[in-house]
């Protein structure tokens, strides 16, 4: 029984080193589950790539190898004492800042400032008192921070950064997502008189996904008949088939689509699930007469690898 993200070594390596060359600025991105390849491995590999590394939470700064320097994404309310001196921390109110400057020691910050995804952070008017806040408690503002949402394009994306640092310092670094890298190296070339920087997660780990692939093996088949009742909950069987057991479930993050559809697919079929995924086990089912699989064999898993936890990371 496993869940096994599949990688092919030399192209993931290959489109991961080409992109990070092209980026001046960049600050490779490791949080969450490491991007299904575990947070710490990812660190270290982000440290081959850039002397800064971004991670979700305060709590994930122990990733971190300690030759660099973490900047963590998301505000927090509630500062650890022992948490890394020189992690930069993210602040877009008054309160965060407050607790930032809670722990009495002069930390580094950036300011974040609200994009138009309007999750959290200052309005781009209310910037310059942060800054004076900042300033009075004794925090280093090491620049602005801008997430721009996912929808539109990275010139959508580029307009509204543009737009939101119009009225902000421009010696102020400028540390931002969502950005194509011509895009950024555009940004860069026409505002030289910033510092840029550049988060990169998603298109730096998972660029090339042809270099991927999630399978899971099957634990057991079992022979069924019409009417026959199986499963946690006695899911009545249509007709006649094959119960088949995927080694893999809602303990690997494993779950129907967002269409409500079954993750799983063999011989390049989609597979029917009985029930939700349970645990460490997934019940599907094959009509007679389809492409069966039988013990040992391995069925493709279709789930978005930062929400999935993986068994066993084989490198090809």
């Amino acid at each position: 029984m496993a869940l096994v993200l599949t990688v092919n070594t030399d192209s993931w390596n290959r489109q991961v080193d080409a992109l990070a060359t092209s980026v001046t600025g960049l600050v490779p991105v490791v949080k969450g589950n490491g991007y299904g390849f575990g947070r710490d491995w990812l660190a270290t590999r982000a440290s081959d790539l850039s002397p800064t590394i971004a991670v979700g939470t305060i709590f994930e700064v122990s990733s971190v190898p300690a030759q660099c320097t973490p900047v963590v994404l998301t505000p927090s309310l509630d500062i650890p004492a022992g948490l890394h001196d020189d992690a930069i921390l993210t602040v877009g109110s008054m309160a965060h800042i407050e607790a930032v400057a809670s722990t009495n020691k002069s930390r580094q910050v950036v300011i974040k400032i609200r994009s138009s995804m309007n999750r959290y952070g200052a309005a781009a008017h209310d910037v310059a008192a942060l800054l004076q806040q900042c300033r009075t408690t004794n925090l280093q503002v090491r620049g602005v921070s801008i997430h721009p949402p996912l929808t539109g394009t990275s010139a959508d994306h580029v307009r509204e950064i543009e737009n939101l640092l119009s009225t902000i310092d421009p010696l102020l670094p400028a540390w931002v997502s969502h950005v194509d890298p011509q895009d950024f190296a555009d940004l860069q070339s026409r505002l030289p008189e910033r510092q840029w920087f550049l988060r990169l997660g998603t298109s730096l780990w998972h660029g090339d996904k042809t270099a991927l692939a999630l399978s899971s093996d099957v634990i057991e088949t079992v022979a069924v008949v019409a009417g026959q009742e199986v499963g946690y909950h006695g899911a009545e069987i249509s007709q006649n088939g094959t119960l088949v057991m995927v080694g893999c479930g809602s303990a690997h993050g494993v779950a129907p689509l967002a269409d409500g559809l079954s993750p799983f697919h063999f011989s390049r079929q989609r597979i029917q699930l009985v029930e939700l995924p349970h645990m460490h086990t997934s019940m599907c089912f094959i009509p007679g007469g389809q492409p069966t699989p039988v013990v040992g064999d391995q069925i493709d898993v279709q789930r978005p690898i930062i929400t999935t936890s993986v068994d066993h990371i084989h490198w090809i």
